[in-house]
């Protein structure tokens, strides 16, 4: 039976106590742990005696696999540490996914180096290896995989082909926490693997910082000097003030880690939940004809950070609607209804001025620049335009591991908008003509 959609004035499906989803959650042992922080008097990384951060690291370090972690001050620190790490310099090439958070790619612009943009693959989201395989040249020295919303990439097939030139992979698991790929944690398969913490993260902090895994000493402690202005810290001996190396004031604060490591003694039941929720929410959807839920292979697991869905015209029959404008028009459906979809990158990432204008301020042929700017053209990143113009994401109020009743709901929305699919057709139609 039909029931008259909320944005031609029907009543909404999700009633007003489920339009507002705490995330992340802060319980009084979270509290209790800042002001453990606090109370220590030790505010900051280097302060003698400080123990959260060192705790943090062990911590993490023995969770993801691996013997390295370096607590940083964001994600992006991470990503720029790490390629300052490895000797990515000026003109030298960084392979990137052309879909993800602009961050993976500015890293590589804080060198100097050139982002060399990658399309993903129309089912993960994640770089395609056969074209990452293409985008090779001589110049390369670093490619970052992103495990985009928290599913991990094709890491077998990026490594392989990686290994056989000698090309260092770093990953990008800033949205992919505790996600296993072939029975191996993301952040443990990479020269060096970079994550994210931040309170939209599936582990939180309480303002942003960033973690840093490896299995390598040596870049172990470049990273480790680099994020503390070059300096070489010894436990036990003064602060010498002495630069070694270029470095940066990229360091995490104590009551940071405090409320991250607070936040990691649930970070598995969290996750469960979210997992069980998230997986009950999708196979209601997935029962709807024309949209595309997000799927995750056998071989491995999905952090859930973010839920995309696809909205196919043809699944409609409808070839003289552009997939934008269907995509519009679910938009406003279920944001009336109270289902708080939204869009999550506007265009692909080598159309951001950012990077057009980057390749005229290193020391690059005018010929390498206008061949770089040949190859940032949408056209050559088919799948991610796709993906942009016909998908709309959930995000954040899913992380909190008990919105399973609010998830229910917003199934509901769906499925009423799907009972008024003649509206949205039309409503599509009329914009596809605008």
């Amino acid at each position: 039976m039909k029931t008259k959609l909320a944005m031609l004035g029907g009543q909404p499906a999700v009633p007003q106590e489920f339009r507002s989803v705490e995330w992340p959650v802060i319980t009084e042992a979270d509290q209790k742990a800042v002001f453990r922080a606090l109370h220590s008097g030790k505010l900051v990384s280097n302060a003698a005696g400080e123990e959260e951060i060192t705790a943090l690291e062990s911590e993490w370090a023995n969770f993801v696999g691996v013997r390295y972690c370096t607590a940083v001050s964001s994600g992006t620190a991470a990503l720029h540490l790490a390629l300052s790490a490895l000797g990515v310099g000026p003109g030298a090439e960084v392979i990137v996914p052309a879909l993800s958070f602009n961050a993976t790619a500015l890293a590589a612009l804080y060198q100097l180096a050139v982002p060399v943009f990658v399309d993903v693959k129309p089912d993960t989201f994640n770089i395609d290896p056969q074209q990452l395989e293409m985008a090779l040249t001589p110049r390369t020295r670093a490619i970052i995989p992103v495990h985009l919303h928290g599913l991990p990439a094709d890491m077998d097939d990026i490594l392989t082909i990686a290994n056989q030139q000698s090309i260092p992979v770093i990953e990008d698991a800033a949205q992919a926490h505790g996600a296993v790929y072939r029975e191996r944690q993301v952040g443990s398969m990479g020269v060096i693997n970079c994550f994210s913490l931040h309170p939209s993260k599936n582990l939180p902090a309480c303002g942003e910082g960033g973690l840093i895994t490896t299995q390598n000493s040596e870049l172990y402690e470049q990273i480790s000097s680099q994020r503390q202005f070059g300096e070489r810290l010894e436990e036990g001996k003064p602060r010498s003030y002495i630069a070694h190396t270029i470095g940066w004031n990229y360091k995490l604060n104590p009551i940071q880690a405090a409320f991250v490591r607070s936040q990691f003694e649930r970070f598995t039941e969290y996750q469960c939940a979210r997992t069980a929720n998230v997986e009950r929410f999708l196979q209601r959807l997935a029962e709807l004809p024309g949209i595309v839920v997000p799927h995750c292979p056998p071989d491995r697991s999905h952090a859930w950070h973010i839920l995309r869905f696809r909205f196919d015209p043809l699944a409609f029959d409808l070839t003289d609607v552009s997939s934008s404008a269907l995509r519009h028009a679910f938009h406003r459906a279920l944001r009336a209804e109270g289902v708080p979809v939204s869009r999550y990158q506007v265009v692909p990432l080598p159309t951001h001025e950012a990077f057009q204008k980057h390749l005229r301020t290193i020391d690059l042929s005018a010929t390498d620049v206008d061949n770089y700017l040949t190859n940032y053209h949408p056209k050559n990143f088919p799948h991610t335009m796709a993906i942009i113009a016909d998908s709309l994401c959930l995000q954040i109020r899913h992380l909190n591991p008990f919105a399973g009743e609010t998830l229910e709901r917003y199934a509901d929305g769906f499925e009423k908008v799907w009972q008024n699919l003649d509206i949205i057709i039309r409503y599509a139609h009329g914009m596809t003509k605008q």
